[in-house]
This record gives C-alpha cells, structure tokens and sequence, in this order.
C-alpha cells in the first residue's frame, strides 16, 4: 500500500498515473462524419508501418511500449488473430491508429488508439471512436475497455467518458524515460520534464 503524501521518483524514471475504463454494454449508434479527404479502412500491418504511425502518433505523448519490443514479439502481435487494426487516410498516408484486441475471456481491449497531427482537430477522432465501438461491440464480447494516461492527451480522458467509458480504476505506473534509453528523440513531449 502507498502511503499519502509526496513520493521521489528517481532521475531518469518518470511516473504517470493511468485510469482504467469500461463500457460493459453497447451503447446506442451515435453518427459521426468521416472528414472530407480522410478514408477509413482495415490494415495488416508490417513492422515497418507499426512502427512508423506509433511513432509519429505517440512520441508527443511518450509512447514507448511497443517501442519496447524486439522484431519478433512485435511481428508474433501483430499477425495475431484475435487483433484487428484499423487507420484514417488522408492524401496518400495513414494517420491514425486503432487497435482492437479480442481476448480468449470476452473482453476487448481498445489497446491503442491515436490520430497524428494532420488530423487532430478535424472530428476524425469522433469518427474513429465510433467505428471502433461499432466493430468491437459487433462480436460476441462482454466488455470494452481502455487506459489512459497522464501524458496522454489531456483531451483523452473526458474524449473517453463522453464516448460512453466509465473509470474502474487507477494506478501508478513508474518506468524508465524512453527519451534516455533512445527510444524516443530527447526533445519529445516538451509538456514533460526530462530529469536526468
């Protein structure tokens, strides 16, 4: 148990604090415009583009965890069944991540879900959120769920509730910063201190 009060984290940790959330039942159709010049479709992803639209989708954000993976564990994910993959298009590129997740127990983890730059803004988000509530609730699952953090967007979390997720918990995650391993660009997510 953590006691109240201020606890150290040490140079070149960093911590973040995740909320949990559920949606244990469909809710009801919402409609949201796909944006004009933007297309929607399902990917079968290669390392290469994985890790390109992370990248550029998560470094703002401190997204490390697939970063993480060496080519084997990510490509063996990747190719998984129980994993779908979804992106928004515009002129020529992705510019979004969806990844749902079917577990074996009848749940599906919303794992990630991002928009680039080029479409944060333009309601593509709404639309990619109502496309993955659809496509997970159209199979057999008992529930839906999702983290966030706090180096997050700090739009995501009340984005999720207003989609109809509901926080069942939080915790305390404490790991190393990506920006001192190499696994991001020093300069990444200015809005977060680096100590070193």
């Amino acid at each position: 148990m953590i006691e109240n009060g201020f606890h150290d984290i040490a140079p070149g940790k960093f911590a973040v604090v995740v909320t949990h959330l559920q949606m244990l039942a469909a809710p009801p159709a919402r409609k949201a415009a796909l944006p004009d010049g933007v297309t929607f479709r399902p990917v079968t992803p290669t390392l290469d583009w994985y890790r390109d639209v992370f990248r550029r989708i998560g470094t703002d954000w401190l997204w490390f965890g697939r970063l993480k993976l060496d080519d084997a564990t990510l490509e063996k994910m990747l190719q998984d069944p129980a994993r779908q993959f979804y992106t928004l298009t515009r002129d020529g590129k992705d510019e979004a991540l969806l990844e749902l997740y079917f577990k074996p127990d009848g749940d599906c983890e919303l794992a990630y879900f991002g928009l680039t730059g080029a479409l944060i803004g333009t309601g593509a988000g709404r639309y990619l959120m109502t496309q993955a509530i659809r496509l997970a609730w159209e199979k057999p699952i008992k529930r839906l769920h999702l983290n966030t953090c706090t180096h997050d967007s700090p739009q995501a979390l009340a984005f999720y509730q207003r989609s109809g997720f509901v926080p069942y918990a939080r915790q305390i995650e404490i790991d190393d910063d990506p920006r001192l391993t190499g696994m991001l660009p020093r300069d990444a997510a200015p809005q977060t201190p680096l100590i070193e």
